[in-house]
């Protein structure tokens, strides 16, 4: 049974002065605990380890290497622009979109990143995910929260990305429903694993170009009948780690389109823009 916070273990009819300074010592107890924390584990950067104030946060110069992703950016595929254009020939304002977006538009809505992937993104994706860093999941998921806010208002459920069964019993866990659980604590929104699963096992993704990655995941990923009830016009959200070319989480989305949702849009935490390489393991 978890303890009660100090301030409820004042009784009833204690006089307020006393019970203020009951409460006041609650604050000052965990405010204890929390120094003999830091002094026993001082908190370090997410990144590379450096010292930092608090836990879960990056040093100032891994921050200032992050390659974060703000406005003018596409509307569909979520990568940063040089300029906005919000206004068609007839002067109407519309959200802008990118020529990639025009010339290729992917299964989901829209799809939005905290940051480009880069040095900073890579070690703290691969911490996570190779690294059994699971301390990483929160800060990530609570900064993908921020940055995929618009996506998340009016989203019904996060559906991590899923692993083959092998490839789960290998690693132990999946990193894109540890991420789905921080962005789930920030939001809000629940996650919802069962929704989708993966129908067979496909190779690595590493190394292959984009058609080679589409016929890997093509049929890949299936909804459960089981879950199509909950699928129906409902307002999903996919969340991973990387996006890449996008196969995968195309692949997802046509999955989950196909069983009736309403609404497929992509959340991850780092994506692959033009001039930064692409991830390689």
């Amino acid at each position: 049974m978890d303890n009660p916070p100090a301030h409820d273990l004042v009784p009833e009819g204690t006089p307020a002065s006393f019970a203020r300074l009951a409460r006041r010592g609650g604050g000052l107890a965990r405010a204890l605990g929390r120094r003999l924390i830091d002094v026993a584990l001082p908190p370090v950067c997410m990144a590379c380890r450096g010292a930092v104030d608090a836990p879960g946060c990056l040093c100032a110069a891994c921050w200032s290497r992050m390659d974060f992703i703000t406005a003018p950016l596409c509307d569909r595929l979520g990568i940063p622009l040089a300029y906005a254009t919000d206004a068609g020939f007839d002067g109407a304002r519309r959200a802008p979109l990118s020529a990639l977006a025009l010339s290729d538009p992917p299964a989901y809505g829209r799809a939005r990143a905290v940051a480009a992937y880069g040095d900073v993104a890579r070690d703290l994706i691969h911490g996570l995910k190779y690294a059994d860093r699971l301390d990483l999941a929160a800060p990530l998921g609570a900064m993908m929260g921020r940055a995929g806010a618009e996506l998340l208002e009016g989203a019904q459920a996060l559906v991590p990305v899923p692993l083959h069964g092998l490839r789960l019993f290998r690693r132990r866990f999946n990193q894109s429903a540890a991420l789905a659980q921080g962005v789930a604590k920030v939001s809000g929104v629940p996650v919802r694993h069962e929704l989708l699963e993966r129908a067979r096992r496909t190779t690595p993704q590493v190394g292959l170009d984009r058609a080679a990655r589409l016929r890997n995941v093509a049929g890949a990923f299936r909804v459960p009948e089981a879950a199509r009830g909950e699928v129906t016009g409902r307002a999903l959200i996919l969340v991973d780690d990387v996006l890449t070319t996008g196969a995968t989480l195309d692949a997802c989305a046509k999955a989950l389109l196909r069983a009736g949702a309403a609404r497929v849009d992509v959340l991850v935490f780092a994506r692959v823009v033009d001039g930064v390489p692409a991830p390689i393991s």
